[in-house]
């Protein structure tokens, strides 16, 4: 198997940034899960623009990203992997159309719809065994998280506690057959007895499909907010120990941590647990919100940009998704063919 490198990433932010205070101003307070620490509000997070669509936003980071890896690596991807959490069209990916404006012409177009928070992870996974076993050359990967400006910010649903929470931003990453930042081992773990406790609420009680003037949401219910705080403190955790182990290593010895962005909660229970220092564990939740299956790359491009990434630092990347039917963590050693 060749060895396949994280070799560049890039992000984008829609412009409009938004105070907890416009939620504020209308939200229902009298519900079961108002004040839940849950739903704890980020000081700022972004909102994609009424025609702006997960394409659009993928094209401006894949743009940035294509400038920097330079004409001749981009004409080797022939792997693009895409995540979405609202796809902008019912029944395909956002790979195809990315594909076409971009430029690239992949082999290979493959959506991960079913790994939301964790889908970073997945990617990595899919593009080391395909890119390793000789199949591809190089891969794209693609996640776009773009609800908060959506379903967030329907009249109705902005009142409801959890759509405080989200942000929009999406990431693109570049990987291929090298030794200079190499992803050195993937976990992933498939859940589905917890697959139907994340789904879609309407007020109406029809199917997402049918005529309505109900307004959609991701459900939440008191109980089931008890189980997936208890799954995520649980499952991350489980997963970066899972690689620490076969590397013959533990948490100690990571330079970074990097997770998705859930809220407070999460992000402390899994500093606590694998007993990383806080400035070791990236933090963007109080910047940008809960970023879904944007989380990881996006705070991982801030950390870079930031220099809080430093060339051979060993990165461990984590996160869940959903109620915990997905979970995946991947460790990298990050650039380090060209560390001082």
């Amino acid at each position: 198997m060749k060895t396949v490198s994280l070799l560049e990433v890039a992000s984008y932010l829609p412009p409009n940034k938004v105070p907890t205070q416009y939620f504020l101003d209308i939200q229902d307070t009298s519900g079961e899960l108002a004040g839940h620490d849950m739903f704890k509000a980020p000081t700022f997070r972004h909102h994609v623009g009424p025609e702006e669509s997960a394409a659009d936003m993928i094209e401006k980071a894949g743009l940035a990203l294509l400038d920097r890896i330079g004409p001749d690596e981009a004409r080797t991807i022939d792997l693009v992997i895409t995540y979405s959490s609202l796809p902008d069209l019912p029944f395909a990916g956002a790979g195809a159309e990315i594909s076409h404006r971009l430029g690239l012409k992949p082999e290979w177009v493959i959506d991960t719809h079913n790994c939301g928070c964790a889908a970073f992870l997945q990617m990595l996974r899919l593009a080391r065994a395909l890119i390793g076993s000789g199949q591809a050359r190089s891969a794209l990967l693609c996640v776009a998280q773009n609800v908060a400006g959506t379903v967030m910010n329907q009249p109705e649903i902005r009142k409801l506690p959890e759509a405080v929470v989200p942000g929009d931003a999406c990431a693109v990453a570049y990987v291929a057959a090298s030794e200079e930042s190499p992803i050195l081992d993937v976990e992933v773990r498939n859940l589905g007895e917890y697959a139907k406790d994340c789904g879609l609420s309407i007020s109406d009680g029809r199917r997402y499909w049918e005529p309505g003037e109900g307004q959609m949401h991701p459900g939440f219910t008191p109980g089931k907010v008890a189980e997936i705080v208890e799954r995520g403190n649980r499952l991350v955790p489980e997963v970066v120990r899972a690689v620490c182990d076969r590397m013959e290593i533990t948490p100690a010895d990571l330079d970074v941590l990097i997770t998705n962005q859930p809220n407070r909660i999460f992000l402390q229970k899994w500093k606590e647990q694998l007993e990383i220092k806080p400035e070791r564990h990236l933090d963007t939740y109080d910047r940008f919100g809960n970023l879904f299956g944007a989380g990881v790359p996006v705070t991982l491009d801030h950390g870079v940009r930031e220099g809080r990434i430093h060339d051979g630092s060993l990165l461990m990347l984590a996160g869940f998704a959903h109620a915990g039917d997905f979970a995946g963590a991947a460790a990298v050693r990050w650039r380090t063919g060209t560390a001082a």
